[in-house]
């Protein structure tokens, strides 16, 4: 059994579990069903805006504890400040050492769109996700048929959310409903860890043209998201190589600084 299917399994006993203890008719008092989403795919298109999707996390199953004792309040904040279009946060506790609180803090402190990074098996967690106030949620093709893809991505936007279709695999590309809003191809392949961004390049002019796309996994520097810009893609999910270093904020503003230069010098030679 590879990770992946691992942490599905492990997912769906842990969604058993929370229906027990937080019904639904309890999530639903949130504050934060009477609040508007923020919209992802707009914020990753603004051009006042980077394009990154500056993520937090703890720890991966690959890496073991990346920082595991960091601010989500003060690195989200730093993060938005810095020019991120947008933030992503793991809320798997197990596998990533994120929790549902983790999300809750950073949208206290931010307006901006929040994407809940987790292992989406369920519609009761599209009911949580809106609960700990995300605006997005992220359904990945490898572990979800399409039916299941095209049920959960209903019930999300009629929730308010939006979607975000990850996929690892031309394969998946058929799995993509009306409903999904941004299309992220994970250069990661998360049966061995390898990376390689070279799977965003090639997959790209397969994926349909009406769907805002993202890189995700394994963008080390500003070359590299100007190679996938130049491509044609809107946004780049960033988090590890952010997390690892001593200063996450100063990492995503460097990167986006020098993103932006290499963008104008090549408006300049065009």
């Amino acid at each position: 059994m590879d990770i992946l299917e691992k942490i599905k399994n492990s997912k769906i006993e842990e969604v058993r579990e929370k229906k027990a203890l937080y019904p639904v008719s309890l999530l639903q008092k949130s504050p934060y069903f009477q609040s508007d989403c923020v919209s992802f795919s707009t914020y990753i298109k603004r051009p006042d805006k980077s394009g990154v999707i500056a993520e937090f996390k703890r720890k991966s199953p690959s890496e073991g504890f990346i920082n595991q004792y960091a601010s989500v309040e003060e690195i989200s904040i730093g993060y938005m400040q810095s020019g991120a279009s947008g933030l992503s946060v793991l809320t798997d506790e197990v596998y990533f050492g994120g929790s549902s609180k983790d999300l809750s803090i950073a949208r206290e402190f931010n307006y901006c769109p929040i994407l809940r990074k987790d292992f989406i098996v369920d519609e009761y967690q599209i009911i949580e996700a809106r609960s700990i106030g995300a605006d997005v949620i992220l359904l990945i093709a490898e572990i979800l048929t399409k039916e299941q893809i095209a049920t959960l991505s209903r019930t999300a936007q009629n929730m308010g959310l939006e979607v975000l279709m990850e996929l690892h695999s031309e394969e998946h590309i058929e799995k993509i409903s009306d409903n999904v809003n941004v299309v992220g191809v994970n250069n990661r392949n998360l049966k061995n860890f390898s990376v390689d961004i070279k799977y965003s390049l090639d997959i790209f002019d397969k994926i349909p043209k009406d769907k805002v796309k993202i890189s995700e996994s394994g963008i080390k520097n500003a070359s590299d998201m100007l190679t996938l810009y130049e491509k044609g893609y809107d946004g780049f999910l960033i988090g590890t190589q952010f997390m690892k270093s001593d200063n996450p904020v100063k990492a995503c503003r460097s990167l986006i600084e020098e993103f932006e230069e290499l963008k104008l010098s090549l408006a300049e030679v065009k």
